[in-house]
């Protein structure tokens, strides 16, 4: 098996339970991962605290963390061979940054390789409603190869905590992502 590189991005958009239960189903998933990068921008990390009400993202150690200006990361370049970005979740205006090329820090940056190199970009939105902007960028991503997940749970695997209503969206990105995962699938 092909052990994965991903790079893990966390945008400023309410959702942080997504990041989270992504973190702990990669975590789980480790022997198909070869190396997790994560950048959060700034505004991720205080919805992070509002939202789930620490800073327990740092106490993620597996992973590499960089900065939102670190542009020597490995994956601020096509040669590293990271196959896969996941943007969790992924704010509008990181995504109209993304749709237009505008690779101002790392996140837009990596997912300006990512779609260069014809890699697999994972964008999950969280915005709702949605703006004729937000339409025309989330077209222009979807030309350019990358996959709008929004983060619509579902809800037959009749689930019972916020985590495994998160679980669902997160479920469908691993399948997206390439991952062999154990989950709910629909009448198995």
């Amino acid at each position: 098996m092909i052990k994965k590189k991903v790079i893990v991005a966390i945008t400023g958009a309410s959702g942080s339970i997504y990041a989270k239960v992504l973190f702990d189903k990669l975590i789980e998933l480790k022997d198909q991962i070869e190396a997790v990068g994560v950048v959060m921008s700034d505004n991720a990390k205080e919805v992070w605290q509002f939202e789930l009400g620490n800073q327990n993202y740092a106490d993620f150690t597996n992973f590499t963390f960089f900065g939102k200006n670190d542009f020597n990361a490995p994956f601020a370049s096509g040669s590293a061979k990271y196959d896969t970005m996941i943007i969790v979740p992924c704010s509008m205006g990181t995504l109209g940054r993304i749709a237009h090329g505008i690779s101002n820090d790392l996140i837009s940056r990596a997912a300006d390789v990512i779609l260069k190199e014809r890699r697999k970009l994972i964008a999950v939105v969280r915005d709702t409603p949605f703006s004729l902007i937000h339409i025309n960028n989330m077209k222009t991503v979807t030309e350019a190869g990358g996959i709008i997940c929004p983060a619509n749970p579902s809800f037959y695997s009749l689930p019972k905590t916020i985590e495994e209503v998160a679980g669902t969206v997160i479920s469908r990105v691993l399948d997206l992502a390439g991952f062999e995962q154990q989950s709910y699938r629909w009448q198995e």
